[in-house]
């Protein structure tokens, strides 16, 4: 955009105000027909979609919707078919114009660019992945994936540098001559995926990319974008009507129902405190076990042992809180293992250990620990082959918790909700 553009004045200014915000969503309607401005207004705002088009013959796609999506955050958009998913994803892009509403990118407030203004907003700010990859069958693995670079004017050599670096990211090194047609279609996925990082958009929008694959190598393409999203932290939009893939790659989830949003939270928000009906019955068959994580149905350990305390101390502390066993730290809070009461006492029964005014490293087993936003699937096979509580780590691998056993099956129980009827 030209200097002395107002537009870009206002770029400057929002964004300095702005902390890690990226794209900001207010009051916005998109609504087909005669007059439809009208139908934002306060006659009609609390109608039913259904109700508004019986009575106006309008149609509603998006009914005042409002959020906001952090810089680096993996942001997803679901609903069933009708909800208004698509074209939430169209006007967030400008490819179709809001009815009444505010859309601000960056600082940017793009309902208002001109048509040049949006084309080259659009060229430096997203990429985009979709269901159908794109790929032009003519040109090689290679070719495709600097296809956006060659659009924006880059030297040759820049261009297959640049695009080479990101087929090896998406793990396609040494396929870069091979043509779309002789490649699977989650290899064809991952050459889109790679053309789009390749122009290093700020932020990546993704429209039901791996819904077309099949089961198995749609599990693979997930694992493997988590690992890419972990390397590269893109600001990620990415619309599903999968819950499964929902709750497995989003940081938080809007749920939409008739173009309004029913629900915005992290998975675990959304399957274990549903906002209404709709959200729970949508989410009815997920488990808690995907998304509910170590750190929030940790707790303090009961007994804890320092190992500067020395043997006699810590047998003494298990014996008057009548615990066979408990967790070691160090100084610095640092986890060390577990002791019990057995491994103390031989000790203090040796004559030469017995001279130590520390915990022994001989008295101490390690055992597995998690972090805090492990989730419970992962938890059963340590308690399968471990009897302690699970530790829980935090930074500098610091105890910060156990989850219990009961707990865990507790909060997976599909009767948790019943206790307090």
């Amino acid at each position: 955009m030209d200097q002395g553009n107002p537009l870009v004045e206002e770029t400057a200014s929002a964004v300095s105000s702005l902390s890690e915000e990226v794209v900001r969503v207010e009051g916005l309607w998109k609504v087909y027909g005669r007059e439809s401005k009208r139908i934002t207004s306060d006659k009609y705002s609390q109608m039913s979609k259904d109700d508004i088009r019986k009575k106006t013959g309008n149609i509603v796609g998006l009914k005042d919707v409002s959020f906001s999506i952090s810089k680096g955050e993996f942001f997803i958009i679901m609903g069933l078919s009708g909800s208004g998913k698509s074209t939430l994803i169209r006007n967030l892009i400008r490819l179709i114009r809001p009815t009444t509403g505010r859309i601000t990118i960056n600082g940017v407030n793009i309902t208002k660019l001109s048509e040049n203004d949006l084309l080259e907003f659009r060229k430096k700010t997203f990429g985009m992945v979709f269901q159908n990859y794109g790929l032009l069958p003519h040109l090689t693995v290679l070719d495709n994936a600097a296809y956006g670079l060659k659009v924006r004017g880059l030297p040759k050599g820049k261009q297959y540098a640049k695009a080479m670096r990101f087929l090896e990211t998406v793990g396609l090194s040494g396929w870069e001559d091979y043509y779309p047609n002789e490649l699977s279609g989650g290899m064809q996925q991952r050459v889109g995926l790679a053309r789009a990082l390749a122009n290093d958009p700020e932020i990546l929008l993704m429209d039901e990319p791996f819904s077309g694959l099949d089961p198995l190598i749609r599990r693979q393409m997930q694992d493997e974008f988590i690992e890419i999203q972990d390397k590269l932290n893109k600001t990620i939009i990415f619309v599903t009507h999968d819950l499964s893939e929902a709750l497995k790659l989003g940081d938080r989830i809007a749920i939409l129902h008739d173009g309004e949003i029913a629900q915005i939270g992290t998975p675990e928000e959304i399957v274990t405190v549903p906002a209404d009906s709709y959200v729970q019955e949508f989410v009815q068959d997920a488990s808690p076990a995907k998304v509910v994580t170590a750190g929030s149905i940790m707790v303090e350990p009961e007994v804890l042992l320092y190992s500067w305390e020395g043997p006699r101390t810590a047998l003494s502390i298990l014996k008057n809180a009548r615990r066979s066993g408990a967790f070691v730290v160090d100084k610095k809070g640092i986890l060390l293992g577990v002791t019990n009461i057995n491994r103390l006492e031989r000790i203090i029964e040796n004559p030469v250990e017995s001279q130590t005014k520390r915990i022994d490293a001989s008295a101490i087993t390690k055992i597995p620990s998690v972090s805090e936003d492990t989730i419970l699937e992962d938890l059963f096979g340590i308690v399968s082959a471990n009897p302690y509580p699970i530790p829980v780590i935090g930074e500098n691998r610091r105890l910060v918790g156990v989850v219990r056993t009961d707990d865990i099956f507790e909060t997976i129980s599909p009767n948790r909700g019943d206790q307090n009827d």
